[in-house]
């Protein structure tokens, strides 16, 4: 490569691949632009975009920013979903170096002003004019809205407007910023770098085998992490990325078919959603080769379901938090349901953490032990939140055969272990998720998880989904279990429980809905049940 300015990003030969491997977003992708420039990167409805003819449109859009902007910016925001203007954005930010925070276009306003200003944007694309939220105090970002007709509508040949800077963003730089939910209600941004992301992709690329001829999905909204697997290990692999738009995905079994799909990426809560519309039918997705699941526990019950649809693929479990890049852990089911493990909350293990981390699994105490807090570290391990704030407690030392809590943030080294908050137990010698730690309450002076609880309670006769709350009562924390399925006989239910966990451990309400709540990423969302429970609309079906 030369440092003179360039149109856009070209390895010395379209014919080879780059003499390394891959150390940046833009770098996965503009690999397979070199080898297969023909080959279909995406597919949206109707309309299917070449590798080159993406690339392109990538190249035009950050010519658009430049131009707007008038020089290189440092952090773009992405208010656009499911549209050409998405993808090319994605890849417009990053082929200028800039760090990528999306949006989504259906959360409040507030929050997304807020986003906005607590990533320090400097320029918001979006694929609609009235998509341009304000930021919460601070200067206004550059806008550039546009729409995927006013993208597409350049010459074929055009060049960008304003000629592209040498690519020159290294490992070290920010890929993106994603923002989760804070426990102070202010959103936690966490920013992760293109070392933390690339040995991610090149993981996944060749556990999944995603290769040229591979068509993948691309479910989830980009401000959710998975959605980083759907679009780079999609286009590091050289495969098509084959987006739905919102109704397709009531009826995946169709959209499968329809598409000729061979990699599926999605929440359990999707299986069940589906079972429920009767839009789950068997034996017709045998294009599938491999499904991911990920984001909440998957069960055996939605694994049965699954396999009865997509009898040709392997399932796997994937599981890791945002702060240590997408998944960190991933379980294959064997091809032989007899030699499916028995886990005690009857859900598919998460595995083992990926070879290139090292990961501990340690007691209130801080020494190893068979249950307890999942911490990692190694090269997906991000840096620290965006608000060095956010580190306290969130961080592990190693000293001796213990761990202390990190408390000093200007200390924080590679060496450190990240506590996921999730905890695990070694079972079959592998590890199996059991909740969250902030799921545990008192209730009558005992601790009780309530993902045991949930477990119990999926196991009666006709429940499908089961969630368990703890709420203020009259007389201290009660609990409530929510569930689909079929109503349930209150009485019997509670007797039936009382044979399976400790009489403190048996809800006092059940509430049963037609389905229960999912969020913007497709979870069940627990908020929103503890708003319904406290006279908010979220419930749907009846109590």
């Amino acid at each position: 490569m030369t440092d003179r300015p360039s149109s856009s990003f070209r390895f010395p030969s379209s014919d080879r691949l780059p003499p390394r491997p891959p150390e940046t977003l833009y770098e996965w992708f503009a690999r397979s632009v070199a080898a297969r420039p023909d080959a279909a990167a995406l597919e949206i409805g109707d309309a299917r975009y070449s590798y080159q003819e993406l690339s392109r449109h990538a190249d035009r859009l950050a010519g658009r920013i430049l131009a707007a902007h008038g020089t290189r910016p440092e952090r773009v925001a992405l208010r656009a979903s499911r549209s050409l203007v998405a993808y090319a954005g994605y890849l417009a930010a990053q082929r200028l170096g800039a760090a990528v925070t999306p949006l989504n276009p259906d959360h409040p306003e507030a929050r997304n002003q807020a986003v906005c200003s607590l990533a320090r944007v400097d320029v918001l694309v979006s694929d609609a004019p009235e998509r341009h939220p304000a930021p919460d105090g601070g200067p206004r970002p550059t806008g550039v809205a546009l729409t995927d007709r006013e993208l597409t509508a350049e010459p074929a040949g055009a060049e960008p407007v304003v000629p592209l800077p040498p690519y020159r963003t290294r490992a070290d730089d920010l890929a993106y910023v994603l923002f989760t939910s804070g426990s102070t209600g202010r959103p936690k941004g966490v920013p992760i770098r293109h070392r933390n992301v690339s040995p991610f992709i090149a993981h996944q690329i060749d556990r999944f085998e995603v290769v040229p001829g591979a068509r993948t999905t691309q479910i989830f909204d980009l401000t959710f992490d998975p959605s980083v697997w759907d679009l780079f290990v999609t286009w590091g692999g050289g495969a098509t990325l084959v987006v739905p738009q919102r109704g397709e995905l009531l009826n995946p079994v169709a959209w499968v078919v329809e598409r000729g799909l061979t990699h599926w990426l999605s929440v359990p809560s999707l299986i069940s959603v589906s079972a429920a519309l009767g839009h789950l039918p068997t034996g017709l997705a045998t294009s599938l080769r491999h499904s991911v699941f990920g984001g909440e526990q998957l069960t055996y019950r939605h694994v049965e379901a699954w396999r009865a649809v997509a009898p040709n693929s392997a399932i796997t479990n994937v599981y890791g938090p945002t702060e240590l890049t997408v998944a960190c852990t991933a379980y294959q089911l064997p091809a032989d349901r007899a030699r499916w493990p028995r886990t005690s909350t009857d859900s598919v293990p998460i595995g083992l953490v990926h070879d290139h981390l090292e990961s501990a699994v340690l007691d209130e105490r801080g020494r190893e032990a068979a249950e307890g807090e999942l911490c990692v570290r190694g090269v997906q391990r991000f840096d620290g939140y965006l608000d060095p704030a956010n580190d306290q407690g969130r961080f592990l030392r190693p000293a001796d055969d213990t761990v202390e809590v990190h408390r000093d943030e200007s200390a924080l080294t590679p060496e450190h272990y990240y506590r996921t908050g999730d905890r695990v137990r070694w079972e079959h010698g592998t590890l199996v998720h059991l909740g969250r730690m902030d799921n545990q309450v008192k209730i009558r002076g005992h601790r009780v998880e309530l993902g045991e609880i949930e477990t119990a309670l999926r196991r009666y006769p006709g429940v499908v989904e089961a969630v368990v709350v703890a709420v203020p009562g009259a007389g201290g924390t009660e609990l409530v279990a929510c569930h689909s399925g079929e109503p349930l006989p209150r009485a019997d239910t509670k007797a039936w429980l009382r044979q399976r966990i400790p009489g403190h451990m048996v809800p006092r309400r059940f509430v049963h809905l037609d389905r229960l709540p999912l969020n913007p990423n497709g979870k069940i969302d627990r908020p929103a049940l503890l708003r319904g429970l406290h006279g908010g609309p979220e419930l749907v079906g009846p109590r």
